[in-house]
């Protein structure tokens, strides 16, 4: 059987084959989790995040224009997001917790581990659209145009946003260092 791209197995479950979503939970659940898991470090909230972005995939599957998919489903996440960010505004502290920290993109050796918490921890001192820039960049690769589309905005100005978001990381990375 000829492997399906993804937008090909989108217009399908718009059409009703429903027992495809399946095959896009499995190709994008991790990255959605991540997404959501650099965005706010829960892990428990991030699995709700992520269940909740594929309900909303079977919900509006009629909207999907056939355009690209990934884009389509991190705008569903990133609005997601934001709903979730605007309810918990006034709940949320900065304490970060150790085990929020853990993630399954790679694997840290234990040298690395001080690392990795010390740039996570500079990572939530960034604003969400910056962070949330670095996230889908650099930690999910998403490619400038995708991200983009993803925003609504043009590729050369996500080129500039994420140079510049990293350049504050950079600071702040160095500053709570020293």
């Amino acid at each position: 059987m000829k492997q399906l791209t993804d937008e090909e197995i989108m217009l399908a479950i718009a059409t009703g084959k429903l027992e495809l979503l399946s095959i896009l939970f499995d190709r994008y659940n991790v990255r959605i989790y991540n997404y959501f898991n650099k965005m706010i470090c829960n892990k428990m909230v991030s699995e709700d995040l992520t269940q909740d972005v594929f309900i909303k995939v079977i919900k509006y599957r009629t909207s999907y224009k056939n355009g690209n998919f990934a884009a389509w489903l991190y705008t569903i996440a990133r609005n997601i997001f934001s709903s979730h960010y605007q309810k918990t505004k006034k709940e949320r502290s900065n304490i970060i917790d150790d085990d929020k920290l853990a993630n399954n993109e790679t694997l840290v050796s234990e040298s690395n581990k001080e690392e990795l918490e010390h740039l996570q921890k500079a990572l939530l001192k960034l604003s969400n659209s910056d962070r949330e820039l670095i996230v889908m960049h650099r930690f999910q690769e998403i490619k400038y145009e995708q991200i983009a589309q993803i925003i609504g905005s043009t590729e050369n100005a996500v080129k500039v946003k994420v140079h510049r978001a990293l350049k504050k990381l950079k600071e702040i990375y160095f500053q709570k260092k020293n």
